[in-house]
C-alpha cells in the first residue's frame, strides 16, 4: 500500500500502520515531504494508493483524475508554529514586532521548501511582510520538508537557533519545543486531506487505511500532534 503524503501527516499515518498491517497483511509504503513534491511524484507516475496533501491540492487532483471523486477525508487543520530547541529560551513571538526580534535575534532560521512546502511558502512570505527575506538570508537553513528541518535542527550545536513549519512537525520531533503558533495577522492554518488514487490496484484496502487515517483510529495522535477538528 503506497502512501504519498505532507510531512504533517507523518505521524498519523505511522500510528495507524500497525492496526492495518494487521488487519491486511499488506504493508505501508509511506513517503513523506513536501505538498508539492508528493503532488509532483503522483503526476509523474510514482505508485499511490493514498495522498494526503492540502484541501485545495486534493480538489484539483480530483478534478483531474488523479483521485477518485468524492473519496476526499480531512484529517483536521494544522497552524503553523515557532520551534526552539529544548531546553533554550523561548522568545516571545505573539506579536509582529517580538515575531521581528525573535528571527533577527537567530543564528540560524530552520524552515522547509519555500517553493514547495505549505509551510515554507507561507513563512517566507512572513518573512518578507517583516522586511527580513534578504537581510536575514545567510541564517536560512532550508530543507525538503518541515519534520527534516526540525530534526537537523534538533541535532546541530550551534546556539541561537529557531524555526518555523507546521505544529505537527514541532510536535512530533524529539529535541524541539513548539514556541508558539505564528501571531494572529500571520496565522496559517491549513485542512490536510487524503485521496484515494485512481490508479490504485487495491482500492478496498485503500478505503480501509482511509477510514482509520480519518477515523477514531487516529484521533488520539492527530490532537496530540496539534490537528484541530
Amino acid at each position: 500500500m503506497h502512501v504519498l503524503s505532507g510531512g504533517a501527516a507523518a505521524a498519523v499515518v505511522q500510528g495507524v500502520q500497525a492496526e492495518f498491517e494487521t488487519r491486511t497483511g499488506s504493508r505501508i509504503e509511506g513517503t513523506f515531504s513536501a505538498v508539492g513534491m508528493m503532488r509532483d511524484k503522483l503526476l509523474s507516475g510514482a505508485p499511490c494508493d493514498v495522498i494526503i496533501l492540502t484541501q485545495p491540492l486534493i480538489e484539483q487532483l480530483m478534478a483531474s483524475g488523479h483521485v477518485v471523486a468524492g473519496s476526499a477525508r480531512s484529517l483536521g487543520r494544522v497552524k503553523t508554529g515557532v520551534a526552539v530547541r529544548t531546553g533554550t529560551t523561548h522568545p516571545p513571538v505573539r506579536t509582529r514586532a517580538e515575531l521581528h526580534a525573535a528571527m533577527s535575534a537567530a543564528k540560524g532560521i530552520y524552515f522547509p521548501d519555500p517553493d514547495k512546502a505549505t509551510a515554507g511558502i507561507h513563512f517566507m512570505n512572513v518573512l518578507k511582510a517583516l522586511g527580513l527575506d534578504e537581510t536575514l538570508r545567510n541564517q536560512f537553513r532550508v530543507f525538503p520538508n518541515g519534520a527534516t528541518a526540525m530534526g537537523e535542527m534538533a541535532k546541530s550545536t550551534e546556539s541561537g537557533l529557531i524555526g518555523c513549519t507546521q505544529v505537527t512537525e514541532i510536535n512530533y520531533t524529539e529535541g524541539v519545543d513548539l514556541v508558539d503558533v505564528l501571531p494572529a495577522e500571520f496565522e496559517l492554518s491549513t485542512d490536510y486531506t487524503l485521496g484515494i488514487c485512481t490508479a490504485s490496484n487495491k482500492p478496498q484496502q485503500a478505503q480501509m487505511l482511509a477510514d482509520l487515517l480519518s477515523g477514531s483510529a487516529s484521533e488520539a495522535v492527530r490532537r496530540q500532534g496539534g490537528f484541530e477538528f
